[in-house]
């Protein structure tokens, strides 16, 4: 009995842990070797203008306490290093958003010698934002519908776990 009371007690634990990434994730930005472009639509996105604060998401300077990783530009030799130990540090779940066309396809820099790829040929990505560079209500739009997405997939796997209070409660 005392180990189906564990059980139930872990998974609301996880419930309401699962609940706050969801509602107040923390996001970390990383340029991989951009223009700036969308960097600086990134961090209008910030500005009491378009407040994307207001849906939760806060930019965080620590990778360790990150739960999104934004990243702009394409994957240099230089930095494709430092994007796979961010990518690494970062606690799981962990989410990835490509901004910008040269996060997504190398853009006007593909077939430079320098250039690696798009960042999807380095780390999974989960949620991509075109345009060159991005509007800041494209950039809060991408990351409202990955959260979205995410809180459907949480809902359809709580409703697979079935638990019932020890007692008849």
């Amino acid at each position: 009995m005392s180990g189906t009371l564990e059980q139930t007690f872990t998974q609301a634990v996880e419930g309401i842990k699962s609940w706050a990434r969801l509602n107040s994730p923390w996001a970390i930005h990383y340029n991989s070797g951009s223009c700036n472009g969308c960097d600086i639509e990134i961090l209008a996105t910030l500005t009491p203008r378009y407040d994307l604060e207001r849906f939760g998401v806060k930019l965080q300077g620590s990778p360790r306490h990150a739960d999104i990783l934004i990243c702009t530009g394409p994957v240099t030799r230089q930095s494709r290093e430092r994007l796979l130990r961010i990518y690494e540090q970062m606690p799981n779940p962990k989410y990835v958003v490509a901004v910008g066309s040269c996060g997504i396809s190398g853009g006007a820099f593909r077939g430079c010698y320098n250039i690696i790829g798009s960042i999807d040929e380095v780390i999974p990505v989960d949620a991509y934002i075109p345009g060159c560079p991005p509007r800041p209500e494209a950039i809060i739009d991408g990351v409202i519908k990955l959260l979205q997405s995410l809180k459907q997939v949480e809902a359809a796997s709580a409703r697979k776990l079935v638990y019932k209070m020890p007692g008849g409660c």
